[in-house]
């Protein structure tokens, strides 16, 4: 089915559903040229953080891109209000399929008929979870990593997808300072994460071994690839509560892998340390 793609964009907002550690990045960088982003939460304190990570964030960001000017964050916990007259709405909420399932029912409902209906997360292909939806050609799956540093993201049609909105979101985001890439097959963990959870899991299983420590890997991989950072810290930065619930998601669909790195995963998380966020994981970040 064709979808009818939405107009006058640059007068639009976007929404950002969901104030957590990604949401709030995403929001960041769809506020880099001057427009309005709402955020939706049903926390107040989650609200308030990712306003001030963007206040905080956006005279840099802006600075990157070509025409970049700080744009306007809206937060809100009333999801309709939040999507009224949006032209893209971006899901980054925790990585559980009914939550999804009833999240983009929702949305579908709710927001303007010519709306772009993005998920952003982090290994469920969007097809999974569009059966309550009535206009599965406007969702797609668009994952971001850790923008404003990890620019790149994925983009992957829920099977159902009109084409173009993938052409679309490859003309319109560049220029905010993302770079998508198109997953052409279904890919549980599209292109970078599908890579990436091989490396994750096995860097876990080395701890998990007793062979060596997050911080010596960490040390290792930074000197041998010259990276600014290691897996750990990678990890500690996306949460370690997401990063469970992504391998989890792996292992029930390939139940042949180990359960071991939820085994080192839960050793940190039954202490509340969840990385960043928390102030502590497999490193002491100070205050959170």
């Amino acid at each position: 089915m064709t979808f009818t793609l939405p107009t006058n964009i640059e007068n639009r907002p976007a929404a950002v559903i969901g104030a957590g550690t990604l949401g709030r990045r995403i929001a960041l960088m769809l506020a880099d040229r001057g427009g309005l982003v709402r955020i939706y939460d049903l926390s107040a304190d989650a609200r308030d953080a990712a306003k001030a990570f963007v206040e905080e964030q956006l005279p840099r960001v802006v600075e990157t891109v070509d025409g970049g000017r700080p744009g306007t964050v809206e937060l809100t916990d009333d999801l309709a209000a939040a999507v009224a007259d949006a032209w893209l709405v971006v899901e980054a909420v925790p990585e559980k399929l009914d939550l999804k399932r009833e999240i983009f029912a929702e949305l579908d409902r709710v927001a303007a008929p010519d709306a772009i209906l993005a998920s952003n997360s982090s290994s469920y292909a969007s097809g999974d979870f569009i059966d309550d939806v009535a206009h599965p050609e406007r969702v797609v799956n668009l994952h971001f990593y850790q923008p404003p540093v990890m620019n790149a993201a994925d983009l992957m049609s829920s099977g159902r997808t009109d084409p173009a909105v993938l052409d679309l979101l490859q003309q319109v985001l560049p220029p905010h300072g993302i770079h998508p890439f198109v997953a052409h097959e279904k890919s549980t963990g599209f292109i970078f994460n599908r890579i990436w959870a091989a490396i994750k899991r096995e860097c876990l299983s080395v701890v998990a071994d007793g062979v060596s420590t997050p911080q010596d890997i960490d040390a290792m991989w930074k000197i041998n690839w010259g990276t600014a950072f290691g897996p750990f810290e990678l990890m500690d930065r996306v949460g370690l509560d997401v990063v469970k619930d992504i391998e989890l998601h792996y292992i029930a669909e390939n139940p042949a892998l180990s359960d071991k790195t939820i085994k080192v995963l839960d050793s940190y998380l039954e202490r509340g340390e969840l990385g960043v966020k928390s102030g502590k994981g497999f490193y002491d970040h100070g205050e959170k």
